[in-house]
This record gives structure tokens, sequence and C-alpha cells, in this order.
């Protein structure tokens, strides 16, 4: 049976993956650089120390990773404050699962923006361990630290537990894990078909997440 329920953020609760390129799009333009969509997908999933310093160091954003990571953050901040783009369903998905299962929640954001987004969705008090992967190792995904942390505090066997991503790494995150794995991919930087094959379940919006899947997903091991 499924003992508990691991969220992603950006681009499974709220529609923030691309936020997060138009934010770097616009320190870019800056700075007199280009980011392209193979940035993009380079820094997918990345810890903080991670992608800073790749916007640093490879593409040219910012005088060094800290630089980068704060002009990056500000940015995000000032665009939350205005519109944080929440995905349709989402708060609801948190809250139906909330009465069944303990929920925990590992992203790529820095904490400070995680923090701000669940309290804006709503859905803080019911998300009862984060997890950012700036924090511990600082591995990112396709790592599945983060993951595995927060499995571990909600004392659930990784088999057992339910992750809900829609990026590549994230999935793949996931899956190195050894948890099953709902996949509800954006069609910004859509993962490719034969890793949305290894998901447990693909669907295509949050309303399809649902107990009765959730708890079916329990009943059979991870890859």
């Amino acid at each position: 049976m499924t003992q508990a329920v691991i969220f992603d953020l950006d681009g499974t609760l709220t529609d923030t993956e691309k936020v997060w390129d138009e934010v770097r799009r616009d320190l870019a333009a800056q700075d007199g650089v280009a980011w392209t969509e193979s940035d993009s997908r380079a820094v997918m999933g990345a810890s903080t120390r991670e992608w800073s310093t790749y916007m640093a160091e490879v593409a040219g954003i910012g005088a060094s990773p800290a630089i980068a990571a704060q002009r990056t953050i500000d940015g995000l901040l000032e665009r939350y404050d205005r519109d944080l783009p929440v995905l349709p369903g989402a708060s609801e998905a948190v809250r139906r699962l909330a009465e069944h299962w303990p929920l925990g929640l590992a992203s790529s954001s820095p904490r400070i923006l995680i923090e701000h987004a669940l309290e804006a969705l709503g859905v803080r008090d019911l998300i009862t361990v984060v997890r950012s992967t700036e924090e511990g190792s600082g591995r990112g995904k396709p790592a599945p630290d983060a993951f595995e942390w927060v499995a571990e505090r909600l004392d659930a066997d990784p088999a057992r537990t339910v992750v809900v991503e829609d990026s590549g790494n994230g999935i793949l995150a996931g899956l190195n894990a050894g948890m099953r794995v709902v996949a509800v991919p954006r069609p910004f930087l859509r993962p490719p078909d034969d890793l949305l094959a290894r998901s447990a379940a693909v669907l295509d919006h949050l309303d399809e997440l649902t107990v009765e899947l959730v708890r079916g997903l329990g009943s059979g091991a991870a890859e």
C-alpha cells in the first residue's frame, strides 16, 4: 500500500518552469549573452549551487555563481509577488491526497522560493516535510537525494512512496530513488516519450491525480 506522496513544485504545482526561463533570459540579455533551450535543459532540476555555477561559468551570466544566484532569486521573488502562476487543480490535489497520506515536497528551488509558493498555494500546513536540493548534498535532480531524504523523514518505504513530477530530471530522480512516479508533463521542455513510459502513470492534468490512482500504485514495486 502507498505510504507517502512527495510532490515536486515548479512545473508540477506551479507553472513556474517558464518563469525561471524568462528570468534567466532577461539576465542573459542584460549581460549581453544568449540563453538557449540547451541551457534551459542543462539546468533543469539542478540545485542552486549547480545552476548558478552553470549560469556564471558556462553561460556568462553574473560575475560569480553567488551573484548569478542572487540576481535570479531576486527576479523570481519579484515575479512571484506580482503573479505566481498556479497550475489548475494544484491546491485541490494536495488537499485531496493529504486526507489519506503524509505529504512531502522535494524541489530544486531555493528554500525561500519554496516557502513563498506553498504559502501562496495555501497548502504549507499540509506538507509535512520540505526539502530543497540546495540543502544536504547539494546535488540536484536526477540525483535521488532529496526524494530519499523526504521519504526517510516521512518513515516511508521508497517502494511504497509515490512521486508527482513534471520534468525529465525529476522523473529520473524519482526512479533513481526506487519510487513510483506519476508524471504530469508540461509542454515546456516536455520529457521524452521513452522516459514517460517508465513512469507508473502519465496524466494530462492534476485533476486526474485521484486517491484511487495513488492507492493503486502502492500495490506494486517500483522499478
